[in-house]
């Protein structure tokens, strides 16, 4: 018998119907030489430091650092986990052979592979490797299983964010909480959370420390135009430029571009000595050019680019956005969610006329490509690009039932992806300079020649208003030409930074806090990134849930106890996104075999052996506020001296994954929100006056869970 194991009941069910298994058993579901099972997300995970030493059960400074010889798993404490696991242990050990049907990515792989080995399996064992959940990818995918051993390394990948997590946030909370907490707040420490906060906290501080300054913008009206003063740029902007601007690219702006143009005008009386200076002299056309362009379609999108555009647009949260385009996948109409990439591989490509064909709802955009040869363009298709997964594009499938803000997230994906087949937008750029007595002025606008791509987009608005008014077309002007013109001296004052939204936080994380608008650039910072497209979410409700920033309408702020808590933490191993994006660059290392894992966690441990023993020796008397808001948390009591226990512990994806994996920390009560509900594997965890319940409870779900 061939035991097939999934990560939720609904993809189990749709295995099997692909399978020919038609028999419903307890916890399974059998037929045509299959037994085809699941999971509920974990059903194990990394033991509690108790589990390892009776002594660490209680919380104190000279336990530190927790280091076990050796990590070990156990089963997540609820009896519905104990009795799927029993079903899933028996049939594993009778089974001929294994098919590992999780989740096709890091954390799925470890998901399985825990499960595995708590039960005892001894077979052979295949994997499953699809990038959507349609009867045809399942179909392929089973007609293509490759050996466990391909995989290895992913797991290895998994096993070691999953213990690194543990070693710092276990050993880091109970530092911080017992140095500086007072015994009486717990201080939440995570390898990839902490950081994300101190990027929040830098950004507010930034505002709050901003000094603005006054200066004066010289513009002129002639004929209508609005010319405005060339200004030299600063050495700060010169070098942020550079910085920006790829090798060739720069090269062409030193030998074309000098840096021109008056001074900025910082005080009032320069100012008005310039308007007065032009005022009673004629404007004079100096230079017009013409300059055509092309503008190649957006790129598709990743999870991280997805949240960012539902964000901008529809103001949903990362949480709110990576639950709906899960909610597609597994609704057959939209592929793996959880990728990095904006490629996708050559052989996608021939499939693309038929996904094209399934949009039913779009055909006023696919009539016009069908029984044409597709546009395949460098920057769409790119093996090189391409790992696990490709890029999130529709599967073809008709959509049914989708709620509304499913649809609006299908629009977004369906659209990108009609665009990459159609041309490019053409356009010309025309620029202007004008000269009164000496000073130079300058004026821009854009004109569309052919939309091209960008008639899939006509009804959207603009992003923002400059990039509206650019396309505006301005008058002909002749070299030469000189009339009386109207000098006007605008007051200005210097801007702060802007406060992070989710999606410019998501960004920030995206690059390891270096906000950069060239795709290229971005791609390149990818690599050093903090936490995974998956898990940047779930990190940013961690926040939200230990108390430590808030949201103010759309920006992002840390309360109080945030900036306090980055302010206690002088180890800038904790803190700094460019130091964490490192670890991350290796933990991707790992997943490709350039890095070992050994020398990975080796590293982990020293560093946590660093920390405990910069923490241990400062003698200051820093210490944070206690406030009423954030007490400590019943279930982080039961590690504390002299206090009773609980045991409280629900099944949990997000419990285990989250970036600060020590468990005893978590406000587990809460945790199960937002989950899968574990009875019909539909809908999510709600949580409601008087227990839990299950979102699908209209449509006769019965999960209930009091509090």
């Amino acid at each position: 018998m061939i035991v097939c194991i999934a990560e939720k009941p609904s993809v189990a069910r749709d295995i099997a119907d692909v399978l020919g298994a038609r028999e419903r058993k307890d916890g399974y579901i059998e037929g045509n030489g299959y037994q085809v099972t699941w999971t509920f997300g974990h059903l194990c995970t990394l033991k509690e430091p108790h589990e390892y030493t009776p002594s660490w059960k209680s919380w104190s400074l000279s336990s530190l650092p927790m280091i076990p010889p050796r990590f070990g798993i156990k089963l997540i404490e609820d009896p519905g986990i104990h009795k799927q696991f029993k079903i899933i242990e028996h049939l594993m050990q009778a089974a001929d052979e294994i098919i590992n049907c999780g989740d096709a990515g890091q954390e799925g792989e470890l998901i399985q592979r825990w499960v595995m080995q708590k039960a005892g399996a001894h077979c052979p064992v295949k994997r499953l490797w699809i990038s959507s959940l349609t009867e045809e990818a399942i179909r392929e995918g089973f007609s293509k299983l490759k050996d466990q051993i391909e995989f290895q390394p992913l797991y290895e990948a998994g096993l070691s964010r999953a213990i690194g997590d543990w070693l710092l946030g276990m050993n880091a909370t109970r530092l911080y909480t017992l140095k500086y907490g007072q015994n009486r707040q717990v201080l939440s420490i995570g390898r990839v959370q902490t950081p994300t906060l101190a990027l929040i906290v830098n950004r507010q501080q930034e505002i709050e420390h901003f000094v603005p300054k006054q200066y004066w913008e010289l513009k002129t009206v002639y004929r209508d135009t609005t010319f405005s003063a060339i200004v030299r740029k600063s050495d700060e902007e010169l070098a942020e430029e550079a910085s920006q601007t790829s090798q060739a690219s720069k090269k062409t702006i030193n030998k074309e571009e000098t840096n021109r143009g008056i001074p900025p005008i910082t005080d009032e009386t320069t100012g008005k000595l310039l308007l007065e200076r032009i005022s009673n002299v004629p404007f004079t056309i100096t230079d017009t050019a013409l300059k055509k362009g092309i503008e190649a379609p957006p790129r598709l999108f990743d999870l991280t680019s997805l949240q960012v555009e539902c964000n901008k647009k529809f103001s949903y949260s990362a949480d709110m956005t990576l639950q709906l385009i899960q909610s597609l996948y597994e609704k057959k109409v939209a592929t793996y969610p959880r990728v990095d990439t904006t490629f996708l591989s050559d052989d996608i490509y021939p499939k693309c006329p038929k996904i094209l064909e399934g949009l039913k709802d779009y055909t006023s955009f696919t009539a016009p490509l069908s029984g044409k040869a597709l546009i395949k363009s460098k920057k769409v298709f790119d093996n090189s690009k391409v790992t696990d997964h490709h890029a999130i594009i529709p599967t073809g499938v008709q959509p049914k039932g989708l709620t509304d803000m499913e649809k609006q997230v299908f629009d977004l994906i369906a659209r990108r992806f009609i665009a990459i087949f159609y041309p490019d937008c053409k356009f010309s750029t025309t620029t202007v300079t004008g000269e009164a007595d000496g000073i130079e002025f300058k004026v821009s606008g854009k004109q569309i020649i052919d939309p091209g791509w960008r008639i899939i987009f006509a009804k959207e608005p603009k992003d923002d208003t400059k990039e509206g008014e650019e396309e505006s077309v301005l008058p002909a002007f002749t070299k030469g030409e000189s009339g009386p013109h109207t000098p006007m001296l605008n007051e200005k004052w210097t801007q702060p930074p802007k406060p992070y939204t989710e999606a410019t936080l998501l960004r920030a994380m995206e690059t390891a806090g270096k906000l950069v608008d060239n795709e290229e650039l971005r791609d390149a910072l990818k690599e050093n990134g903090i936490g995974r497209p998956s898990t940047r979410a779930a990190i940013i409700e961690t926040l939200f849930k230990r108390h430590y920033i808030r949201k103010e309408r759309k920006s992002l702020t840390a309360t109080p106890t945030g900036v306090e808590l980055i302010g206690l933490i002088h180890e800038e191993l904790l803190k700094s996104a460019e130091l964490t994006g490192i670890w991350e660059k290796k933990l991707r290392e790992i997943e490709r075999r350039s890095y070992d894992a050994k020398q990975f966690l080796n590293e982990l441990k020293q560093m946590v052996s660093e920390i405990v023993n910069s923490v241990l020796s400062d003698n200051t008397n820093r210490r944070i506020t206690i406030t009423a808001e954030e007490p400590i948390h019943k279930t982080v009591t039961k590690n504390m001296p002299q206090k009773k226990k609980t045991t409280s512990t629900k099944r949990s994806k997000k419990v285990v994954s989250s970036p600060n994996t020590a468990t005893d920390t978590l406000p587990q009560e809460d945790a199960i929100v937002g989950t899968k509900c574990p009875l019909c594997g539909k809908g999510t965890i709600l949580k409601g006056k008087t227990a839990y319940g299950c979102s699908e409870w209209k449509n006769g779900c019965t999960f209930r869970k009091p509090f």
